[in-house]
């Protein structure tokens, strides 16, 4: 039976994209690196990232990403949300609101507590998130408890 793999067309740093995204996630390899031409440019990049395997194309600047499409990271608690929201957004990257943002590479991340669905129990909850960018995993608790005067 196959498989769904995401192929992502970049424009250009697909060997540089290649190493941060598996150096960064764990569960994550570089599989196989193609290259074109005598300077070695990586033209596609298979690799593992957290699990998924993908494909990361050089298909130049026709096709730019946006945030129809973004992957979504479930962290184990505010440090490791913390961890990753800082890396992705380091050298270039942008604070989105609620939770998202884009890295170096233009690639939109949903980086979220892995009990987001639980977090977000009532209308409290969901107004505190519509005013954050990163996550705030203590507030989203206080405001989801609020209405009920429940204290976690």
């Amino acid at each position: 039976m196959g498989t769904i793999t995401p192929c992502l067309w970049c424009d250009g740093h697909v060997g540089e994209a290649a190493e941060f995204y598996t150096t960064l996630f764990p569960n994550s390899s570089i599989e196989r690196l193609d290259t074109t031409g005598p300077d070695g440019d990586v033209f596609m990049a298979h690799i593992t990232v957290a699990g998924q395997s993908m494909q990361l194309l050089n298909g130049g600047p026709q096709f730019p990403f946006t945030e129809a499409v973004s992957f979504v990271y479930p962290c184990d608690g505010q440090d490791e949300l913390d961890m990753f929201w800082n890396a992705l957004i380091a050298d270039g990257g942008e604070e989105g609101n609620c939770g998202w943002l884009r890295d170096k590479f233009g690639l939109s991340w949903q980086i979220i507590p892995d009990n987001m669905g639980e977090l977000l129990g009532n209308q409290a909850a969901m107004e505190a998130m519509f005013a954050m960018k990163k996550l705030d995993i203590a507030a989203l608790v206080s405001a989801r408890d609020s209405l009920s005067g429940e204290e976690n």
